[in-house]
């Protein structure tokens, strides 16, 4: 059907030129005028636009009047995320479940209501008869997350209270979302592998007992098999991804749509279409495709000087995309760390070992070692750089034999979490429409008659 548009036509590349010759904005105006690019400040200080008790970051502190860098911190309704992971790892628990008990219902639950709160997850991890032939089977697109967003906006048709905006319903359907999105994921990826790459086709029911990263595995996998280290790594991914902080792209977007007073089935379809996007959710994405391109390059992969050229090749825009980026490499927030990254790494040399890949891991470590020195010289930069999650959630991503295209929805799964505590803080306090001023930098000019236009 689109086949005839998808052409770059005279024509079509003519009215392109004309679109970008009449839309561009000098640069030096956003400085004139002290627009926030971005949200963000000349010093990279986000634009406060909201209050939430949700989740906390903080990269610098305050002392006598100056910010001062600080090692990454970050706080899940006041708790340190440190002490979250260190809690459920030291008691070989699983801890993504308990994680969106305290996103959303702002504390830690008991054992009981613990339980009771994965009976109900597991309750609601069903979707509508039918649901994967009629839906997910039918036109199964390449990205997973266009995928997930149709499947998301389909079950608006199922739900008798779609539109139904008071707490009680929006947490219901929150609450379903959070369980059923592992399903719309991995159906949505079995589907476009039958059909598109011709392999075999597996839709594994989940089971009740299992945890969100158990089922996960168990529904990708062939054979539904996997170790308890790569459940609790995976587990422990989706609570470092699940939240961070109310300015984050996607759940920005979560609060502006859920602002405008729509349905829960629309405001996490446009967070999905946010988290999408290669500057957010897809990051990790780019940096496995830096990797497997460092390592066809590189002669010796312990050669540091070798692996010091190609990350300067990187910035010099002379290697891999030639995008001049380091990929992983710093965060919008964290100067000096990363507290994720921090905590991941530590799990990830554990995996590494169980899967034979020591000699991928060292080169990880050394581009993380190396790469902030090289920056630092061939970049001015107003605050430190460091590994950030996506620089080795990509990686684990890959030794748990997850495909490509899951990478993302992984994210996605994760952080379907922090978008619902948002939608529900938001609705809570509900306020003003978000509605951000743009300054118009046209000038005047008269309407000239279809005649006399040359």
């Amino acid at each position: 059907m689109f086949k005839k548009f998808s052409e770059i036509t005279p024509q079509l590349q003519a009215l392109a030129d004309l679109c970008v010759a009449r839309s561009t904005i000098p640069q030096e105006m956003y400085t004139k005028h002290q627009v926030y690019r971005g949200l963000r400040d000349l010093n990279g200080k986000g634009v406060l636009t909201g209050l939430t008790e949700i989740s906390d970051i903080r990269s610098y502190k305050e002392e006598n009047g100056e910010r001062i860098p600080c090692e990454g911190e970050l706080y899940y309704r006041g708790i340190n995320i440190q002490d979250i992971v260190g809690g459920f790892t030291s008691e070989k628990r699983f801890g993504f479940e308990e994680t969106v008990y305290l996103l959303l219902f702002g504390d830690l639950p008991t054992a009981a209501a613990l339980k009771d709160f994965q009976a109900l997850l597991a309750q609601y991890r069903t979707l509508p008869v039918s649901f994967v032939r009629d839906i997910i089977m039918k036109a199964p697109s390449h990205d997973m997350m266009n995928t997930l967003a149709r499947s998301v906006l389909t079950l608006y048709s199922y739900d008798e209270y779609a539109d139904d905006v008071g707490i009680e319903n929006v947490l219901r359907q929150c609450l379903e979302l959070i369980a059923l999105f592992p399903m719309l994921s991995v159906y949505g990826y079995q589907a476009y592998s039958y059909y598109h790459d011709g392999k075999s086709l597996y839709i594994h029911n989940p089971l009740p007992e299992l945890s969100t990263a158990e089922n996960i595995l168990r529904i990708l996998r062939p054979d539904s098999s996997y170790t308890q280290l790569e459940a609790r790594i995976l587990d422990l991914a989706l609570v470092l991804h699940a939240e961070h902080g109310g300015g984050n792209n996607s759940t920005f977007t979560t609060h502006v749509v859920s602002s405008s007073g729509t349905d829960t089935y629309s405001v996490i379809a446009a967070s999905l279409g946010s988290l999408k996007g290669p500057k957010h959710g897809g990051a990790n994405i780019k940096v496995v495709q830096m990797f497997e391109d460092m390592k066809k390059k590189l002669r010796d992969w312990t050669d540091e000087g070798e692996i010091e050229k190609y990350l300067r090749a990187l910035l010099h825009k002379e290697a891999f995309d030639r995008a001049g980026l380091i990929y992983g490499m710093g965060h919008a927030v964290y100067s000096l760390s990363d507290p994720r990254a921090g905590i991941f790494k530590q799990f990830v040399e554990s995996l590494s070992k169980e899967k034979g890949r020591e000699e991928e891991y060292a080169l990880y470590a050394a581009v993380e070692r190396l790469a902030p020195k090289i920056i630092s010289e061939e970049r001015r930069i107003y605050k430190g750089v460091s590994a950030n999650i996506d620089f080795y959630s990509g990686f684990v991503y890959s030794m748990l034999d997850l495909p490509l295209e899951l990478y993302t929805p992984i994210f996605a799964i994760s952080r379907i979490a922090g978008w619902s505590a948002h939608r529900l803080e938001g609705l809570i306090n509900a306020g003003k429409i978000i509605r951000p001023a743009y300054m118009s930098v046209s000038e005047e000019r008269p309407y000239v008659p279809l005649t006399e236009r040359k």
